[in-house]
């Protein structure tokens, strides 16, 4: 309990105070806390490590870091959306996905891209950070060809390159910060004690989830990955239309006041005039290989 008291009273002054400052700080008041017998040594290591997280809160989040937070974003979205059991069109995303990411501004991650379809009829997909990205079965039938399905991608594979859920997560990296904090204090206490702090951490870190999940990302930012998807598009040949065809299609299947993109996503009559503004001059591309369209229509046969 000493220990926990001793961080509440410190916290504040740490979140205002330079990393290396902060460290000095910490050792010198856990050196006064051993000295008087108020901490053990081993209480005292648990605070200083502890200092450190708090510091690493003003640090660039690590790629390495960037794919655990998604592992766990991930899994959290899998615990409320099972994943669907086919491994032919599992096998035929990822193709189409791993390519779009060669060909988008962030080809490579710490864990790379993977591509997983939702059994769900809502209309959603989600892009976590480090390149996990998940399609509903709702959002594939909205797709009418692989030009439409590839736009879908390519706009989760801009999300992750323009790191819009790292930007979304930083803004509860003191949340974070507070889990390590938690972790450390947690070795010197138990019973009733352990089991309120951990259940504290963990709706914390259900907080920054819930936050990507049911929130969605702000506008401006959807719109940013539009842009950049179109880009990608464009260099992996497939015709950037397709883009404006899925929302077109996606439109008439939305269900106001539902639980799935139109929650967390813009109207997509705004972006469509967006895309159509950027996709003014477009040229078009070749009409789509018969070989592309079998191998389609063969992979969503199952939805």
């Amino acid at each position: 309990m000493k220990t926990l008291l001793i961080l509440l009273i410190t916290l504040p002054c740490l979140l205002c105070t330079s990393c290396k400052t902060l460290d000095a700080i910490t050792e010198a008041g856990t050196a006064v806390g051993v000295a008087t017998g108020a901490i053990t040594t081993e209480q005292a290591d648990s605070i200083n490590r502890s200092a450190g997280a708090v510091g690493k809160v003003f640090e660039s989040i690590t790629p390495e870091q960037e794919y655990y937070i998604g592992r766990t974003v991930a899994a959290t979205i899998l615990s409320q959306y099972k994943p669907m059991d086919n491994s032919a069109l599992t096998e035929y995303l990822n193709t189409i996905g791993q390519y779009l990411a060669l060909c988008s501004d962030r080809p490579e991650t710490f864990g790379g891209y993977h591509f997983l379809v939702m059994d769900s009829e809502e209309i959603n997909a989600f892009a976590a950070p480090g390149g996990l990205i998940l399609v509903s079965r709702g959002m594939l039938k909205c797709c009418r060809d692989e030009h439409a399905l590839a736009a879908v991608l390519a706009h989760e594979v801009a999300h992750v390159g323009l790191n819009h859920g790292l930007q979304a997560i930083s803004k509860s990296r003191l949340t974070a910060a507070a889990t390590i904090l938690g972790a450390e204090t947690a070795k010197n206490l138990g019973g009733k004690e352990l089991a309120d702090l951990t259940k504290t951490f963990e709706d914390s870190i259900s907080d920054i989830t819930g936050k990507l999940v049911n929130s969605g990302y702000a506008r401006q930012l959807e719109l940013q990955a539009d842009k950049t998807a179109v880009a990608t598009l464009r260099r992996a040949g497939y015709n950037p239309t397709g883009l404006t065809d899925m929302l077109a299609e996606m439109e008439k299947n939305l269900k106001p006041g539902g639980l799935d993109f139109a929650k967390t996503h813009p109207d997509p009559k705004v972006r469509i005039a967006e895309l159509r503004k950027l996709l003014a001059s477009e040229t078009q591309v070749a009409a789509q290989p018969e070989v592309l369209r079998k191998r389609f229509q063969k992979a969503i046969s199952g939805l």
